[in-house]
């Protein structure tokens, strides 16, 4: 899967460069209905080491008409996504995603295994990776030291369980990300190969884990496969573990600030869901309620982890309520696998009859999103501007003006949109964009 070197060089130029390339040698590739809008790249963790470019380049190749770059606590890719984007011709949007802490679920586990009162959360449609707004870029600034805190914290504790094997941030875990923007994943990368450095014989490796994590769940995947590193994670980092702490309302953003932050970004705080098996997750119309009381817009799905072909399951019932949930709320659905663990597919099963019922509000969703994002970015008109508030009376009507910019606007079209300004009506736009009449 993993396309030229040079796609995923240190230098961005030289990145850039073979996105042209590969532009020049495959001009026309066959687009078809499929995307993923939650690809992570290497500025977070990203299990093939991808570049936002290589990203790009990976959805280009596979076909895709749309892909989203979506990054740990950081906007670091996002230049570089979307000029590689531009350059294919391929719809794209830009987001970032955090762990925050929800007060009101303080003692209810909600899409973070192991963490009660935590839930990762998104800003969903970013244009720019330095905001103007001062309180923003601080709060930007502050997501990443936050993390950095965290992780030194993190490994303090799981140092002194380790024995031989013992990790220094800045030497071992900090060179495996561009920017220094380290994860738990990378975190537990590196134990696994500084394990292997410390104990060269299969034998003692085993051992050594064995003893360590007390149990043998994942040694079969030693040095450093998937289901090891999973375990290795879980017995070390989550709820039980030797280097867990209890979150409280200072270890992550609160999320009705990170909502704010995302609003004063010009985008869209997005509730991300799991499976509907948590306790926090188990009434998704709640769940819902209380995170759009806390400024969320939008909603984000991996739809892989939610049902097994040809299995009718709780998790199918789930995903299919929390669907109709957020349609019912008018809340836009963007859907996509993370490419942050080895064997994840690089896009959804879209032609799984699990999901056909639900590929319409899939569909719409992610026009929604390129339609918000090429709109603010021309003129600062996306789908939580003062002027979306002022047009539209009802979600449903701007829904429905955004997906209408979204199909009708490719890349190398976007430049129907330069004059666009706030004093343009909707119907103006949708006129100068070739959409239909959208209210």
């Amino acid at each position: 899967m993993n396309g030229p070197k040079q796609i995923n060089d240190s230098d961005p130029s030289r990145r850039l460069a073979a996105v042209q390339a590969l532009a020049a040698a495959h001009p026309a590739i066959p687009r078809s209905d499929v995307y993923n809008l939650h690809m992570h790249t290497f500025y977070s963790f990203n299990c093939m080491d991808l570049s936002p470019s290589g990203v790009v380049a990976e959805a280009y190749r596979a076909g895709m008409m749309m892909a989203g770059m979506v990054d740990f606590d950081v906007l670091d890719g996002l230049d570089e996504f979307q000029k590689a984007a531009r350059i294919l011709n391929l719809r794209y949007m830009c987001s970032i995603e955090t762990r925050t802490y929800v007060p009101a679920y303080a003692h209810a586990v909600i899409n973070s295994p192991g963490e009660p009162g935590v839930a990762y959360h998104m800003g969903a449609g970013f244009t720019t990776a330095t905001p103007d707004d001062g309180k923003a870029a601080a709060f930007l600034a502050d997501m990443r030291k936050q993390a950095e805190v965290r992780n030194r914290a993190l490994i303090d504790r799981v140092n002194a369980h380790t024995g031989k094997v013992r990790l220094s941030y800045d030497d071992d875990v900090t060179p495996l990300t561009p920017s220094g923007n380290a994860t738990e994943r990378h975190i537990c990368l590196a134990y696994a190969r500084k394990a292997r450095e410390v104990f060269p014989d299969d034998d003692e490796l085993r051992r050594y884990w064995a003893d360590t994590l007390g149990s043998d769940k994942g040694l079969d995947e030693l040095p450093d496969g998937p289901g090891f590193l999973n375990a290795l994670r879980g017995r070390t980092m989550k709820q039980g573990g030797v280097g867990y702490v209890q979150p409280d309302a200072g270890s992550f953003p609160d999320m009705a600030a990170m909502n704010q932050f995302v609003l004063a970004c010009g985008a869209i705080p997005t509730v991300a869901w799991l499976d509907g098996r948590s306790d926090g997750e188990k009434d998704p119309g709640a769940w819902l309620d209380h995170a759009m009381s806390l400024g969320t817009a939008a909603v984000n799905i991996i739809p892989d982890r939610n049902f097994t072909p040809g299995v009718k399951d709780d998790r199918l019932d789930n995903l299919h309520a929390f669907v109709r949930e957020s349609e019912v709320r008018g809340l836009p659905v963007m859907i996509g696998t993370e490419l942050n663990s080895p064997g994840q597919r690089l896009v959804d099963r879209f032609d799984a009859e699990e999901l056909a019922p639900l590929l319409p509000v899939f569909m719409k969703g992610a026009m929604i999103m390129y339609g918000h994002t090429v709109l603010q970015q021309a003129a600062g008109l996306g789908y939580t501007s003062g002027w979306a508030d002022k047009h539209f009376d009802t979600k449903e009507a701007r829904n429905r003006f955004y997906e209408g910019i979204g199909r009708a606007i490719e890349p190398n079209t976007e430049a129907k949109l330069a004059d666009v300004n706030d004093g343009w009506t909707p119907e103006r736009i949708s006129e100068a964009a070739g959409a239909e009449k959208a209210i």
